[in-house]
């Protein structure tokens, strides 16, 4: 039994076959994850009903398994920012959001570092988050 609070077999087989410089996408109940993101990348549905489980909880977990030095997210065309910026921001203190246009977002979506795509059943828009593995530091 494992004492983490991540327990998802497939996520952590990903995530244990990562590495620096992995991406993983964590994907509202819209985004399209089978065609907008790398087809090589490893899936885990958690998208089990509308809003279980949301971006923000997988987040949540993913901050304590996985060191992460960079984080990329959807804006919409407007320019305006979507109100789930501010708890990805308080979830990765320090760490400045990247903002991409849709597209272009779906495009490092495509990138072959991403190394696995979280489906979650988030109902808020542009909750979209695509994060990059950092390195684990030698103990000292």
């Amino acid at each position: 039994m494992l004492t983490t609070q991540l327990l998802h077999p497939e996520i952590l087989s990903a995530l244990g076959g990562s590495g620096h410089g992995g991406k993983v996408l964590i994907a509202d109940g819209n985004y399209p994850f089978n065609t907008r993101a790398n087809p090589a990348a490893k899936r885990a549905y958690l998208n089990f009903t509308h809003g279980k489980l949301n971006a923000v909880e997988v987040l949540e977990v993913l901050v304590n398994a996985i060191p992460i030095e960079a984080a990329d997210v959807m804006t919409p065309d407007s320019g305006d920012e979507p109100p789930i910026f501010a708890d990805f921001r308080r979830l990765l203190p320090g760490l400045e959001l990247k903002k991409n246009g849709r597209f272009p977002f779906y495009d490092l979506a495509r990138d072959p570092d991403c190394c696995l795509v979280i489906a979650t059943g988030e109902q808020r828009i542009y909750a979209n988050i695509l994060l990059t593995i950092g390195v684990v530091p030698p103990p000292k």
